[in-house]
């Protein structure tokens, strides 16, 4: 027992620790407040189709203001703080494409126009913020009190690891989900939209439009992959500031993410297989913690290499593709393949 705490003890002083007043945590909280509720009453103020254009801008700006935030942790704690904030950040980021894309799934499912989905997913942020930050207060705190859930953790994080890498993760159907339907039977609804609004009065009755319904299934939708990206970037920190930070500032920038990637889906071809890599190797992370503790510089580097692959990897067979379908029709019957020659001759 004693060499299990002391083990436990040296563990946790490979990860950043410090204590953090309560007045840093309320300008934290407020700074967010503040950019969402400007995003909300300015930014979008009026409801309209996002362009590409303008969703490129606003995904480079949320970036922007992720990434400054690692220089603030450096001046702030130091090269170790800043260096796990960016490795959650970029964990973070990156799992969180696939959530962009089951949005649009339930989107397309209920025909929802693009200019109300924004409004939606402002509210989703919103509510993400909130269970994220119970998960991650509870992630921790079983840390510090069950040793044994490190393998707990790393184990899951393995097997979402090789489902994820083998397509194997379930399709995205929403007429099946429980919660959808427990809410349906529930929550008086209507099938007719009211603007962005997401309840109205007919008749006097205060009633659901399918704008909740959406709600509803993005934030549960949510709470899964949550159970996915909090112990992988456990793995990389443990210190609440840290994570909650890094995972704050990645899914802020979600709306516009998913304006902007919500019709390339088939561009990532490769990005199963390296979200697969980058869970399998915190979860290997996490399984050694206690036999060697890898430094901060190599997660970072791992994560940006596999990233980096798998985004030049699927963009350049995404151009091989298009340039062999740009060819004539006619190529491809008079195209000679191997052994055609042959069998001519053998004619």
């Amino acid at each position: 027992m004693t060499f299990v705490l002391a083990v436990s003890e040296s563990t946790g002083a490979n990860f950043a620790s410090f204590d953090v007043p309560i007045w840093v945590w309320i300008s934290l909280v407020a700074a967010i407040t503040v950019m969402l509720v400007v995003d909300l009453l300015l930014v979008h103020r009026t409801p309209h189709e996002i362009s590409i254009k303008e969703a490129g801008i606003e995904s480079a700006v949320w970036i922007g203001i992720g990434l400054l935030f690692t220089l603030v942790m450096w001046l702030w704690q130091g090269g170790q703080a800043s260096g796990e904030y960016l490795a959650g950040y970029l964990i973070e980021k990156s799992l969180s494409v696939d959530n962009v894309f089951v949005w649009a799934v339930i989107f397309n499912y209920f025909a929802v126009p693009r200019k109300y989905q924004f409004r939606v997913l402002f509210w989703g942020i919103f509510g993400a913020l909130v269970l994220r930050a119970i998960f991650i207060f509870a992630g921790v705190a079983l840390l510090e009190r069950f040793d044994w859930i490190l393998y707990v953790f790393g184990a899951f994080l393995l097997f979402t690891a090789w489902r994820i890498y083998r397509h194997d993760e379930a399709e995205v159907h929403p007429e099946d989900n429980p919660v959808l339907k427990l809410v349906q039977k529930v929550i008086p609804s209507t099938p007719q939209l009211d603007g962005q609004r997401l309840f109205t009065r007919i008749n006097g009755r205060l009633l659901a439009t399918p704008l909740f319904a959406v709600l509803v299934l993005v934030e549960t939708t949510d709470v899964v992959f949550a159970v996915d990206s909090i112990p992988a970037i456990l793995a990389v920190s443990r210190e609440e500031f840290i994570v909650f930070s890094s995972n704050a500032f990645a899914i802020l920038g979600l709306r516009a993410l998913y304006f902007l990637l919500a019709g390339m889906q088939g561009r990532f071809r490769y990005l199963n297989a390296g979200l697969g890599v980058i869970l399998a190797f915190v979860g290997v992370k996490m399984l050694l913690v206690e036999v060697y503790h890898m430094p901060t510089w190599l997660s970072l580097s791992v994560i940006a290499v596999v990233l980096t692959v798998t985004i030049w990897a699927s963009l350049r067979a995404e151009k091989r593709d298009e340039e062999l379908s740009s060819a004539a029709p006619g190529d491809s019957s008079t195209r000679v393949t191997p052994g055609d020659d042959h069998m001519e001759d053998s004619e």
